[in-house]
């Protein structure tokens, strides 16, 4: 598999940066393995091939905020669960039930943007994913670890954000450790950039020595 493609919202914008529009995803999570294993599962689901945002791409269930989501954290809470709804057909009842655990913004160099903040969660008990055939076409439970390795190996497309995500989740043990690990975290926005290097364009960090200032 090669790298995802390019949508035709994901174009290079070459003038000033336009406004990251508020979005939010949940990371939802159940305990996988067998009863003697404790082993952390996430919820990806793969996005249409037609999708104008990263299509074909394995993504977390979420989407921008809308109006009625309301504004602000209250917002973005509304907005996660809606989009889990929609795309997976799994409800959570409490907007509380969502412990933040990441933000990030879309590099300045990407025409559309988001402001995305990334929500954990507990999957209820008994509730399969149902992907709506429409914005995503299958959904599956993986360990972070497998997902990673899939993606390696050129089985699975992922995005940046998505991997950094699955890569913080690693050293955890199960998925309630994970939430309670998140819970009354300072979560500060991260704003990638993209530089360009020997190897071509490459995408770095806040805190890495060739971040830009």
């Amino acid at each position: 598999m090669s790298e995802p493609r390019p949508g035709p919202a994901e174009r290079i914008n070459l003038g000033d940066p336009t406004t990251p529009r508020p979005a939010s995803s949940v990371i939802l999570l159940r305990r996988g393995g067998r009863h003697a294993e404790r082993a952390l599962e996430v919820l990806l689901l793969r996005r249409s091939d037609e999708a104008a945002f990263m299509p074909g791409v394995w993504v977390f269930p979420g989407g921008a905020v809308d109006p009625e989501d309301g504004e602000g954290e209250g917002g973005q809470r509304s907005c996660a669960l809606r989009e889990l709804s929609e795309e997976a057909g799994i409800e959570l009842g409490d907007p509380d039930e969502l412990v933040l655990f990441s933000r990030w913004i879309t590099p300045e160099l990407v025409k559309t943007r988001f402001d995305a903040w990334f929500f954990l969660a507990l999957a209820p008990p008994h509730a399969p994913p149902r992907p709506d055939g429409s914005e995503t076409t299958d959904a599956a439970w993986f360990s972070p670890r497998a997902a990673l390795d899939a993606h390696a190996a050129g089985e699975l497309a992922l995005v940046f954000p998505t991997i950094k995500q699955l890569e913080a989740l690693l050293p955890y043990g199960s998925s309630q450790e994970a939430i309670d690990g998140a819970r009354g975290r300072d979560v500060e926005a991260i704003l990638p950039k993209v530089i360009e290097a020997e190897e071509g364009h490459r995408v770095v960090l806040p805190g890495d020595p060739d971040y830009p200032a």
